[in-house]
């Protein structure tokens, strides 16, 4: 990709009505472009860290059986004052149309599914099943600035698990605790596994944090890894010693990238979800959920990856693997267009600074603000066949050929 070419340049200002950092900087690089409070346009660059991400998601899904669904954002009202949320869901955002007629706006898609799959869901045959979906979410947030952290529109992966009993459902639980932890890792993140509150679904749910200082959530954890609890349940408090021995537990600040609910049969009872047992008896599905903010994870890795230039994206969620800069030296043009066409034949994602006019300053400095993993730099300096290469979360740079260059950025 020419970043002449590109749609969405990057900005010098700060945008003034926005004091989160991931939004400052992925509207100043060039990523997205504020609609109103809490929702956001994505441009080319932000839409490929969000398919990056959502992929991730989506291979880890379907690694334990999900299947992909796409589900309905208008709503029946029906089905939502069957479950009582018409009236207790506070952030439900309801539409009225031109014929009086009242819908509800997806914030969550259990009134959707459940009573399809109790079209679907006759016999203990028919169970377990896993169904998700990566949809935009709507949500009327009375508070929206923290960027993508806290949005009115989102995008959000939501799986729904059906089961014949407790037990399974408990099973299946325990399995996708894992598969959320490799979601998260793929991801550049370290998120910690939290204990909370069930709501009225269950006696406790887990939510998935990572630690940073500009985060909405507290929880009081354990470095070593044993304990962690969201403040607003926590039976322990900072500062007090771990019963294994790890030292002090602490309070921290986190965003919340994920959380995983038992949901047991409140919805299957709700709506009459029932299978027939081996002796042919009728009984209540079992139902867990298990929810990723996908674009919430773009704003909390920005969070927690950038420095006092811009953004340092994690080479698996980055727009591209290099950005590639070209300095206007006499005679280097054939260079730059022919290390760009070496780095794409490679299968290298490549964004390439061919802009004219434009200081080799000014061109830096938009890399360190892009945050793409590897700078290379062809010059007159670097001679033919070779270029600098820098990576963003490096100081050093070293010159090479572009062969060399191209296996290091292979492993």
């Amino acid at each position: 990709m020419q970043y002449s070419q590109l749609f969405g340049k990057t900005k010098r200002q700060d945008p003034k009505d926005e004091v989160s950092k991931n939004a400052k900087l992925l509207i100043r690089a060039g990523f997205v472009s504020k609609e109103v409070s809490g929702v956001y346009n994505f441009l080319p660059l932000g839409l490929r860290v969000l398919n990056k991400i959502a992929n991730t998601v989506r291979e880890e899904m379907n690694s334990v059986g999900g299947q992909e669904i796409l589900l309905s954002a208008l709503q029946n009202k029906v089905s939502w004052q069957k479950t009582g949320r018409w009236k207790s869901f506070d952030a439900l955002f309801k539409v009225k149309s031109q014929y009086d007629q009242e819908y509800a706006l997806g914030p969550t898609h259990e009134e959707v599914l459940v009573p399809i799959a109790r079209e679907y869901v006759q016999s203990y045959r028919d169970l377990p099943i896993s169904l998700y979906q990566i949809q935009t979410k709507f949500r009327d947030e009375p508070r929206a600035k923290s960027g993508l952290l806290r949005g009115r529109e989102f995008l959000m992966k939501d799986l729904y698990s059906f089961h014949a009993d407790e037990k399974d459902m408990l099973k299946y639980y325990e399995v996708m605790k894992g598969v959320y932890r490799k979601v998260f890792e793929r991801l550049g993140l370290e998120a910690i596994e939290t204990k909370a509150a069930g709501g009225t679904f269950s006696e406790f749910s887990h939510e998935y944090q990572v630690v940073c200082e500009n985060g909405e959530d507290e929880i009081i954890y354990c470095p070593g890894g044993d304990y962690s609890e969201n403040v607003e349940i926590a039976t322990a408090k900072d500062g007090q010693p771990c019963e294994l021995g790890h030292g002090p537990l602490k309070k921290v600040k986190t965003i919340e990238v994920g959380n995983i609910f038992p949901l047991k049969d409140k919805f299957s009872k709700a709506f009459g979800l029932t299978y027939k047992d081996k002796k042919g008896e009728d009984k209540f599905a079992q139902m867990g959920c298990y929810g990723i903010g996908i674009s919430r994870l773009m704003g909390a890795i920005v969070e927690v990856y950038n420095d006092d230039k811009g953004i340092i994206w994690p080479k698996t969620v980055s727009p591209f693997n290099v950005h590639l800069v070209h300095i206007e030296d006499p005679g280097t043009e054939p260079w730059a267009k022919d290390t760009y066409e070496k780095l794409t034949k490679a299968g290298i994602e490549v964004l390439w600074d061919n802009r004219e006019d434009v200081t080799a300053g000014e061109k830096f400095a938009d890399c360190d603000l892009i945050g793409i993993p590897a700078r290379l730099v062809v010059s007159g300096k670097t001679g033919k066949g070779k270029v600098e290469l820098k990576m963003r979360s490096e100081k050093q740079t070293r010159v090479g050929s572009v062969d060399n260059v191209i296996k290091s950025l292979s492993v």
